[in-house]
């Protein structure tokens, strides 16, 4: 199966019932997962946003937790480094990104070794998606 670079935003319909949720499983199937580090405790915090806003009942909370709880079993997690952070402050620079998405899109470069062409990288953020495409990643919008 081929790796892919998921965002944490691709991943949360994963273990909540969202809109994208079958496109998201379908591309499961296609392609293998590799996350940044933070992805869990960001998904974490989308997990409560949601409960906050009556989104989730409290169980349905409980089972997105237990659902991310499995799926960190399978996916592959690069680690925070200082050139992974230098990069990501030059993303910033070139791109109109948030930190946390500056850091998603400088871990997918460090999966690839700053090779992007054709790496798929998965991504419910259009703004991530547009940089991802113009670096060169195949960027494909769940």
């Amino acid at each position: 199966m081929q790796l892919a670079f998921w965002d944490s935003s691709s991943l949360v319909p994963l273990c909540v019932r969202q809109q994208p949720s079958k496109t998201v499983r379908e591309l499961t199937l296609q392609y293998g997962l590799v996350v940044w580090w933070s992805t869990p405790a960001e998904m974490r915090a989308a997990f409560a946003r949601l409960l906050r806003m009556g989104e989730l009942t409290e169980i349905e909370h409980l089972g997105a937790r237990q659902a991310l709880d499995q799926l960190r079993l399978s996916w592959r997690e690069l680690q925070p480094t200082e050139p992974l952070r230098a990069q990501a402050e030059a993303l910033i620079d070139r791109f109109p990104l948030k930190a946390a998405d500056a850091l998603q899109l400088a871990a997918a470069l460090a999966w690839c070794m700053d090779r992007p062409t054709h790496r798929p990288f998965i991504s419910g953020d259009k703004q991530l998606i547009s940089a991802a495409s113009q670096l060169g990643f195949h960027a494909i919008l769940s």
